[in-house]
């Protein structure tokens, strides 16, 4: 993740991205130190190095990663030098305002050694980027990188052009399109970072919302550790799967935290995440003063998440990392 920073501030968003971070971009430094310890960690796609796969190889991601496009283009060329297989960029798009400019940044790209791209795709970044440049990326990305473009979600497109979209649609008209029972309809969504709060009310349609113990012995939607689809921050962090703000330490030590391992004494959230214990860490919470949300939660993650955010406020937790993820959940 290059940065937290986007052209969009998506009502979904895992990771609570927004033009508005504080927080800046990898460094030079950073860099080259993460790309260090990740070689030779790196498992290509089945296909092989020049192949791509959503769960296999490496991606450079945000944020928006195009929105600082000589730091991504270092990143490519930095990740080829050291032989590092299948990467690939996701993008939302804002960049192709037309076909040449979509071609020309690809096409450096391309030259510097990346192998494939990921175009993000639904109702949440029309909001913000106009459907043409999508379709401008996507045709470049077809002729350039051929099999390794993902369209995700293909759904969502397939749905758009069906209905001729045009410019940015705002979302509440873009329900107007879309029967309820659809929405979420042969695509994948995950109930966490913005979505339980921006989209309460509209989730509520298909998740029943559910009190706090109703989670307990329920298992996280993915591993909370897993050796595949990590993610690692600008900050170093590392980012076990999809569980925004939360650190498992630093990944420009990685060499350190896999010879010592995580120090769940110092870091109590961690143990009792490690451990799949959320019932421990509700009542953990609890002594710091959360209180059970009246309105009960949408998901595992999103109780998981409330906990997070209010004990960021309450203490010094080192393990949830960055704070700034989660003064922009509501926003």
């Amino acid at each position: 993740m290059l940065s937290y920073r986007c052209t969009s501030r998506c009502r979904h968003c895992i990771y609570a991205c927004s033009p508005e971070w504080d927080g800046g971009w990898m460094s030079h430094e950073d860099l080259n130190l993460i790309l260090k310890s990740l070689s030779g960690n790196i498992v290509p796609a089945p296909g092989g190095p020049d192949r791509v796969g959503l769960n296999h190889g490496l991606h450079f991601t945000g944020g928006e990663p195009f929105a600082n496009f000589e730091l991504l283009e270092r990143a490519v060329l930095a990740a080829d030098e050291l032989s590092i297989p299948s990467t690939f960029v996701e993008t939302n798009c804002f960049w192709a305002t037309d076909f040449d400019e979509a071609r020309g940044k690809l096409g450096l790209l391309k030259e510097a050694g990346l192998k494939g791209i990921l175009i993000s795709v639904n109702p949440f970044y029309l909001e913000y980027v106009p459907f043409e440049r999508t379709e401008n990326a996507i045709r470049a990305s077809l002729e350039l990188f051929g099999k390794n473009t993902f369209v995700y979600q293909l759904e969502y497109f397939q749905r758009f052009r069906k209905w001729g979209f045009r410019g940015t649609v705002p979302f509440e008209e873009y329900m107007t399109f879309e029967k309820r029972e659809n929405f979420l309809r042969n695509v994948e969504f995950f109930l966490m970072g913005r979505a339980p709060y921006k989209l309460k009310e509209l989730l509520k349609g298909y998740y029943p919302s559910r009190s706090a113990g109703a989670f307990f012995r329920e298992p996280c939607v993915t591993p909370f550790l897993r050796p595949l689809h990590n993610h690692f921050d600008n900050f170093g962090n590392y980012i076990p799967g999809f569980c925004a703000g939360i650190s498992l330490g630093d990944i420009r030590t990685l060499d350190d935290l896999a010879r010592v391992g995580v120090d769940t004494k110092r870091r109590p959230v961690l143990r009792f995440l490690m451990d799949g214990d959320l019932e421990g860490l509700f009542c953990f919470a609890r002594d710091y003063g959360y209180v059970e949300s009246c309105d009960g939660y949408l998901s595992r993650c999103h109780l998981c998440m409330d906990m997070r955010r209010h004990l960021v406020s309450a203490a010094d937790f080192p393990e949830l990392s960055p704070e700034e993820f989660y003064r922009h959940l509501e926003t």
